[in-house]
């Protein structure tokens, strides 16, 4: 029986070369080519970072324009989903039990992604083979594991911080407000609890801020939709900033993360689908509308809405199962940034400085990688925890500017892994735990993944599902 209240899709009566056209990885792949195109042309012309013109002032702002829609989402998406993937858990049978088995799931995923970091660290020794002249630049972020602590005390509901400075004229200051990440999912995480222990008085603020939820979603919708124009900007103004000779002095180090990324994408998360037996074709075809936005968003909690329906909509897992565990994997689960990516950045940062690593401080970078994952907090970039990293590890923070050049580039490739990994776990628990919905997990992938079906938002959708017979299967 279905344990998947299926949402009816739009039938699909377009044409070959309409779908084409009209297909979201086609808008993705073509945006790419172009803006890779419309960047190598800037630098003909003599753009440069330092020396911008109109064709690099245009897509910069085009691609920042872009980040600062997801971004503007990201707080309030934050808050509504974690509070109401908790309290979701009040619909889920063996509630408990699930949301140990995700836990888990993300430490073992976690563990086998930070293990390859190291060996790949080690038998690629890209810190060794940096190039010469490799400047450090200023690290933007400096995280210890002390200040990561104090950081999760919220100074506010909202987890508000406002940084004032000078400004361009004399006695004149600016000032600027900003969210702290890890407060709000403190704070979203509490209320949650609270509001589930607070049982039916309760009630009015979950269906509240469920519905706040989709309406925030349904504006995210939006966003995504406008992706392709905003990947035609984000890589051309990339391909301008940093171009491809900034990969000559980090070439190895670029390449062993890159190893690294598509050695758990395509090596790892295959062998744990098919072990479950479940099967790999499907499962890439399911995730992969997620996985293309992640690599050009670079934010797991952009991507959020996408990941949650193609974890449901497509590899089968319940909804109430689903919006509980996508949530809590789009602020903790992060092979890339917090596993892969802060091994390897360590040997890198160990070689290049000459320090040799004893064998506690390689059980550090494990234990750093496995617990250490909510200080990514799902925003783009993983600077803060390979700053745990290396501050865990006494190594020289100066290690983290000299990474900084490529790391937009990086990421890309960092949060593309994360965003798989967080659809993998629920599919790979709900099947352990029999309450996969295989029939859809293996149905075709028909329809047009971003129409407005009415079943999308359908209350009936958000139900329970009906229990089976006694002896049924």
């Amino acid at each position: 029986m279905s344990t998947t209240a299926r949402a009816q899709k739009a039938p699909d009566t377009r044409g070959p070369v309409r779908k084409l056209l009209t297909s979201f990885g086609f808008q993705i792949i073509a945006a790419l080519v172009l803006g890779i195109a419309a960047g190598l042309i800037g630098r003909q012309l003599g753009a440069t970072a330092e020396n911008p013109t109109g064709l690099s002032a245009t897509l910069d702002t085009i691609g920042s324009s872009y980040v600062t829609l997801l971004r503007a989402a990201v707080v309030p998406l934050i808050f509504t989903a974690i509070v109401a993937s908790i309290s979701n858990l009040r619909r889920v049978q063996n509630a408990a039990r699930l949301a140990g088995q995700t836990i888990l799931w993300f430490a073992i995923t976690a563990f086998i992604a930070v293990i390859i970091g190291i060996v790949l660290g080690l038998v690629i020794q890209p810190g060794s083979r940096a190039g010469e002249g490799l400047e450090p630049g200023e690290p933007y972020t400096v995280g210890t594991w002390w200040n990561f602590l104090l950081g999760l005390i919220p100074q506010n509901f909202l987890g508000l911080t406002v940084s004032t400075s000078p400004g361009a004229t004399e006695g004149a200051f600016t000032s600027s407000v900003g969210f702290n990440i890890l407060q709000v999912i403190v704070v979203a995480a509490v209320v949650g609890i609270a509001a589930l222990k607070a049982g039916k008085k309760a009630e009015p603020f979950l269906v509240f801020t469920e519905s706040l939820l989709k309406v925030i979603q349904r504006v995210l919708w939006w966003i995504i939709r406008i992706a392709p124009l905003g990947t035609f900007g984000l890589i051309g103004s990339a391909v301008i900033k940093y171009g491809w000779e900034k990969l000559a002095s980090l070439g190895w180090f670029a390449a062993a993360v890159y190893i690294g990324l598509a050695l758990v994408l395509f090596v790892v998360y295959p062998i744990l689908v098919r072990t479950h037996g479940l099967s790999i074709k499907q499962y890439f075809s399911g995730v992969w509308p997620a996985v293309q936005l992640a690599f050009v968003s670079r934010s797991s909690i952009g991507t959020l809405p996408l990941t949650e329906r193609v974890t449901e909509r497509n590899l089968g897992v319940p909804r109430s199962y689903a919006s509980f565990a996508v949530p809590l994997g789009a602020t903790t689960k992060m092979d890339g940034c917090a596993a892969i990516y802060p091994a390897i950045a360590a040997i890198f940062v160990a070689q290049f400085f000459g320090i040799e690593l004893n064998f506690v401080q390689y059980l550090l970078i494990v234990i750093v990688s496995v617990v250490g994952s909510a200080a990514t907090a799902g925003t783009t970039g993983a600077v803060v925890m390979l700053t745990l990293t290396l501050s865990t590890l006494g190594l020289p923070l100066e290690g983290v500017g000299l990474l900084l050049a490529i790391d937009p580039i990086l990421d890309m490739g960092r949060t593309a892994v994360n965003v798989a990994g967080q659809a993998l776990v629920p599919a790979i628990v709900a099947k352990r735990e029999g309450i996969l919905d295989e029939e859809l997990y293996n149905a075709p992938r028909e329809g047009l993944p971003f129409a407005d079906d009415s079943g999308d938002d359908a209350p009936e959708a958000d139900a329970a599902p009906t229990p089976e017979p006694a002896g049924a299967r």
